[in-house]
Protein backbone atom coordinates (compact mmCIF):
# COMPACT_ATOMS: atom_id res chain seq x y z
CA UNK A 1 0.00 0.00 0.00
CA UNK A 2 1.43 3.37 -1.01
CA UNK A 3 1.58 6.19 1.51
CA UNK A 4 1.32 9.79 0.46
CA UNK A 5 2.32 12.81 2.51
CA UNK A 6 1.68 16.42 1.63
CA UNK A 7 3.27 19.77 2.38
CA UNK A 8 2.17 23.15 1.07
CA UNK A 9 3.92 26.47 0.64
CA UNK A 10 2.68 29.94 -0.23
CA UNK A 11 5.45 32.11 -1.71
CA UNK A 12 5.23 35.86 -2.21
CA UNK A 13 7.68 38.06 -4.08
CA UNK A 14 10.91 37.57 -5.97
CA UNK A 15 13.47 34.91 -5.17
CA UNK A 16 15.94 37.20 -3.40
CA UNK A 17 13.47 39.42 -1.56
CA UNK A 18 10.45 37.17 -1.29
CA UNK A 19 9.45 34.71 1.36
CA UNK A 20 7.27 31.72 1.88
CA UNK A 21 5.39 29.93 4.60
CA UNK A 22 4.80 26.21 4.55
CA UNK A 23 2.61 23.73 6.35
CA UNK A 24 2.99 20.00 6.85
CA UNK A 25 -0.52 19.22 5.66
CA UNK A 26 -0.71 15.47 6.14
CA UNK A 27 0.29 15.39 9.79
CA UNK A 28 -0.43 18.91 10.91
CA UNK A 29 2.79 18.60 12.95
CA UNK A 30 4.04 22.01 11.82
CA UNK A 31 2.49 25.01 10.15
CA UNK A 32 3.40 28.56 9.35
CA UNK A 33 7.11 27.76 9.04
CA UNK A 34 8.94 30.61 7.26
CA UNK A 35 11.37 30.00 4.40
CA UNK A 36 13.49 32.43 2.36
CA UNK A 37 16.32 32.32 -0.14
CA UNK A 38 18.63 33.84 2.48
CA UNK A 39 17.81 30.99 4.87
CA UNK A 40 19.17 28.63 2.20
CA UNK A 41 22.34 30.50 1.26
CA UNK A 42 23.27 32.75 4.20
CA UNK A 43 21.99 32.73 7.77
CA UNK A 44 18.81 31.00 8.80
CA UNK A 45 17.72 33.69 11.30
CA UNK A 46 14.85 31.54 12.56
CA UNK A 47 13.71 30.48 9.11
CA UNK A 48 14.02 27.01 7.62
CA UNK A 49 15.04 25.79 4.18
CA UNK A 50 14.33 22.86 1.89
CA UNK A 51 17.79 21.53 2.77
CA UNK A 52 17.01 21.54 6.49
CA UNK A 53 13.85 19.59 5.72
CA UNK A 54 15.85 17.11 3.62
CA UNK A 55 18.30 16.76 6.52
CA UNK A 56 15.42 16.06 8.92
CA UNK A 57 13.96 13.49 6.54
CA UNK A 58 17.32 11.82 5.99
CA UNK A 59 18.21 11.68 9.71
CA UNK A 60 14.88 10.20 10.74
CA UNK A 61 14.74 7.74 7.85
CA UNK A 62 18.31 6.58 8.48
CA UNK A 63 17.58 6.12 12.20
CA UNK A 64 14.68 3.82 11.32
CA UNK A 65 16.67 1.90 8.70
CA UNK A 66 19.65 1.53 11.04
CA UNK A 67 17.46 0.34 13.90
CA UNK A 68 15.99 -2.30 11.59
CA UNK A 69 19.41 -3.41 10.29
CA UNK A 70 20.83 -3.64 13.83
CA UNK A 71 17.90 -5.77 14.93
CA UNK A 72 18.39 -8.00 11.87
CA UNK A 73 22.07 -8.34 12.88
CA UNK A 74 20.93 -9.60 16.29
CA UNK A 75 21.39 -6.48 18.44
CA UNK A 76 18.55 -3.99 18.71
CA UNK A 77 19.78 -0.53 19.71
CA UNK A 78 19.03 1.05 23.05
CA UNK A 79 19.58 4.49 21.55
CA UNK A 80 20.69 6.07 18.28
CA UNK A 81 21.59 9.75 17.97
CA UNK A 82 21.62 10.71 14.29
CA UNK A 83 22.59 14.02 12.72
CA UNK A 84 22.27 14.74 9.00
CA UNK A 85 24.01 17.74 7.46
CA UNK A 86 22.68 18.67 4.04
CA UNK A 87 24.96 20.87 1.92
CA UNK A 88 23.46 23.35 -0.58
CA UNK A 89 26.21 24.72 -2.79
CA UNK A 90 27.03 26.18 -6.18
CA UNK A 91 28.13 23.37 -8.48
CA UNK A 92 28.94 23.82 -12.18
CA UNK A 93 27.41 27.31 -12.19
CA UNK A 94 24.14 26.41 -10.47
CA UNK A 95 22.78 25.75 -7.00
CA UNK A 96 22.12 22.18 -5.92
CA UNK A 97 21.93 19.87 -2.96
CA UNK A 98 25.45 18.49 -3.15
CA UNK A 99 25.82 16.26 -0.11
CA UNK A 100 24.15 14.71 2.89
CA UNK A 101 26.49 13.65 5.68
CA UNK A 102 25.06 11.31 8.30
CA UNK A 103 26.63 10.97 11.74
CA UNK A 104 25.38 8.40 14.21
CA UNK A 105 26.35 7.49 17.74
CA UNK A 106 24.59 4.52 19.23
CA UNK A 107 24.28 2.36 22.28
CA UNK A 108 23.94 -1.25 21.13
CA UNK A 109 24.57 -3.93 23.75
CA UNK A 110 26.61 -6.88 22.57
CA UNK A 111 27.91 -5.26 19.38
CA UNK A 112 31.50 -4.38 18.52
CA UNK A 113 32.57 -1.16 16.77
CA UNK A 114 33.50 -2.82 13.45
CA UNK A 115 30.10 -4.50 13.12
CA UNK A 116 28.34 -1.26 14.10
CA UNK A 117 30.16 0.63 11.33
CA UNK A 118 29.44 -2.13 8.79
CA UNK A 119 25.73 -2.18 9.65
CA UNK A 120 25.64 1.65 9.45
CA UNK A 121 26.90 1.48 5.85
CA UNK A 122 24.25 -1.11 5.01
CA UNK A 123 21.55 1.08 6.59
CA UNK A 124 22.80 4.13 4.65
CA UNK A 125 22.39 2.22 1.41
CA UNK A 126 19.01 0.77 2.39
CA UNK A 127 17.42 3.96 3.73
CA UNK A 128 14.60 5.04 1.37
CA UNK A 129 15.61 8.72 1.58
CA UNK A 130 19.18 7.74 0.68
CA UNK A 131 17.69 5.89 -2.26
CA UNK A 132 15.83 9.02 -3.37
CA UNK A 133 19.04 11.07 -3.19
CA UNK A 134 21.39 8.41 -4.58
CA UNK A 135 23.15 9.25 -7.82
CA UNK A 136 22.57 12.97 -7.37
CA UNK A 137 23.82 13.71 -3.86
CA UNK A 138 27.01 12.49 -2.18
CA UNK A 139 25.94 10.48 0.88
CA UNK A 140 28.35 9.61 3.68
CA UNK A 141 27.99 8.06 7.13
CA UNK A 142 30.24 8.22 10.18
CA UNK A 143 29.31 5.76 12.91
CA UNK A 144 30.53 5.57 16.49
CA UNK A 145 29.52 2.98 19.03
CA UNK A 146 29.02 4.48 22.49
CA UNK A 147 29.09 2.67 25.78
CA UNK A 148 25.74 2.47 27.55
Amino acid sequence: MAAQRQAEVVWQGSLARGSGVFDLKSSGAASGLPVTWASRTERSEGKTSPEELIAAAHASCFAMAFSFELEQAGSAPEKLHVTATCTFDQVDGGWRVAASALEVEGVVPGMDEATFVQVAERAKDGCPVSGALKGNVEITVQAKLAQG
